[in-house]
């Protein structure tokens, strides 16, 4: 089974992290490719970046030279996994409504802790129509950037803790989930500062990828995710440029 997983952000060493926190949950068998898409923003913060993250992940992952089983989009709150799902034939999965999705078998009510505050409106937006938001206690700012995550991740633990906290002890949440695939490897530290379960999309996502091929199922092509009608696209793509990718 060959799972890619797609950053939706330009920085190389962020995809490493992102690829090798995949690979560390995958089960023997399974091999995890991680993409930088080809073009874009080094960090992903905003509707703008997003939108143009969308269009580059799916130009990278149209343009994968081999097979694939399955891909997981991996930018928390991002926009794009209605696009991927419509012209791919396997198994989309974005990883912020994976890692909703396995807050909810873990506690009552989940609390998400992310980036900046400018993102909250964006990770509360594809909760609520992924149909996810209705166990989500709140959405948490840290205040860190997400190349500031990767710059001191010390830093990056200490502001999720505190935020995690609050939300235990103040919105009444029972699990944490990490808000950016920036945070990917973080987990056992937040774990041990909080004493509640964690969860992690991008290691939610592999699971849940692998879940879905070892059952043979996949995106119904009926109506909403059916494939794109053929048409004629005015200057695009716009590059022709090599797709970037690296092997986890």
């Amino acid at each position: 089974m060959r799972i890619l997983v797609v950053n939706v952000n330009t920085t190389e060493s962020m995809t490493e992290a992102i690829g090798r926190q995949a690979a560390a949950v995958a089960s023997p068998g399974t091999e995890i490719v991680a993409l930088t898409p080809l073009f874009g923003a080094d960090s992903v913060e905003g509707n703008y970046e997003s939108y143009l993250a969308a269009i580059a992940v799916m130009e990278t992952v149209r343009n994968y030279p081999e097979p694939f089983d399955a891909v997981i989009q991996a930018g928390y709150g991002e926009h794009g996994r209605e696009g991927l799902q419509e012209i791919l034939d396997v198994p989309v999965v974005d990883i912020t409504e994976a890692a909703a999705s396995t807050a909810q078998f873990l506690g009552h009510k989940y609390s998400v802790v992310t980036t900046l505050d400018r993102t909250v409106p964006l990770i509360e937006d594809r909760l609520k129509l992924a149909g996810l938001d209705a166990r989500c206690a709140s959405v948490r700012a840290s205040g860190m950037s997400v190349l500031g995550l990767e710059e001191d991740p010390d830093a990056a633990v200490n502001a999720i803790v505190a935020e995690a906290a609050i939300a235990v002890a103040q919105d009444k949440a029972e699990v944490i989930c990490l808000g950016c695939g920036g945070m990917a490897g973080l987990t056992e530290r937040v774990i041990e500062r909080t004493g509640v379960p964690v969860v992690d999309g991008v290691a939610a996502a592999v699971t849940i990828a692998e879940s879905l091929v070892r059952m043979g199922l996949t995106t119904s092509k009926i109506r909403t995710y059916a494939p794109p009608r053929p048409k004629t696209f005015k200057n695009w793509p716009l590059s022709s440029v090599p797709v970037l990718a690296g092997q986890a």
